[in-house]
């Protein structure tokens, strides 16, 4: 699979707007179940065509593919395709290059978004990119571009670090959120409020540890893993989401305090 995936990442360079092709997810993390994706991040510039991708993917797979251009899902994962290769799923995930460099600056200037974006519950936080650039294998990269890139992301930057650790006052403010709809029932808005708290814990303690967090899946249990991560993360959330009531506030407010005495 992984000489498929290279010389597919070799055909993708010859789609007009195509600058270079990238190995993420797990597969690239080493982290992968054998049942995984394989997640291809193609870097453009300016105007894809989608047109010529959809050439393309029709003849690696056989049959015709449907090809989300920039925007089609959504206004930060962007678009791409879902193929199966000899049954393989094999996802084809559209990155603006520039748009990723502009962003890559903000985080090293300590600014940072947090986008409305399907398959994202808890959002999408816009050092993501750079986190992908880091943490990805370059297959295909004929400037050079995005190995320049890798190589500067690689150093996590001290004031985006600084950012996200000063973003944890959010989750004590969820979490007074959630003790405000508890007693009313709402059980849609605490859970909501909790798990939004989580989320926030989690981002802030990969940043601490200067570890780059892509996304809420898999975040709690690695930021569980880092070394100065409170006891029983994972086991006291899930307790936590599980019961939704009084008491489950008032551990998550125990939680989040404890949290933030760590990594502030």
């Amino acid at each position: 699979m992984t000489t498929m995936t290279e010389s597919m990442s070799r055909r993708l360079l010859s789609v007009p707007g195509v600058r270079a092709v990238a190995l993420g997810g797990s597969r690239a993390r080493g982290s992968h179940r054998p049942d995984s994706d394989w997640d291809l991040g193609v870097y453009y510039r300016g105007a894809v065509d989608t047109g010529a991708l959809a050439r393309l993917a029709a003849d690696v797979t056989g049959e015709e593919v449907e090809i989300a251009g920039p925007g089609g899902w959504g206004p930060w994962v962007d678009g791409g395709a879902w193929l199966r290769v000899d049954g393989v799923p094999v996802d084809w995930i559209l990155r603006d290059l520039d748009r990723v460099r502009r962003v890559w600056s903000d985080c090293r200037d300590g600014r940072y978004e947090v986008g409305v974006q399907a398959g994202h519950p808890l959002g999408f936080w816009s050092p993501a990119y750079p986190g992908e650039v880091a943490l990805c294998r370059v297959l295909a990269d004929p400037d050079g571009e995005l190995g320049e890139l890798r190589e500067e992301t690689r150093h996590y930057p001290e004031p985006l670090r600084e950012a996200l650790v000063r973003a944890s006052w959010e989750a004590e403010f969820s979490v007074a959120a959630a003790r405000k709809s508890v007693g009313a029932g709402d059980t849609l808005h605490v859970s909501l409020c909790l798990s939004r708290a989580f989320g926030v814990l989690a981002q802030s303690l990969h940043a601490w540890h200067r570890v780059w967090c892509l996304n809420e899946k898999g975040a709690l249990s690695a930021a569980a893993d880092l070394p100065h991560a409170p006891r029983d993360l994972t086991a006291r959330v899930a307790a936590i989401l599980t019961s939704l009531d009084a008491p489950a506030v008032d551990a998550a407010d125990a939680l989040v305090r404890e949290t933030r005495a760590l990594v502030t």
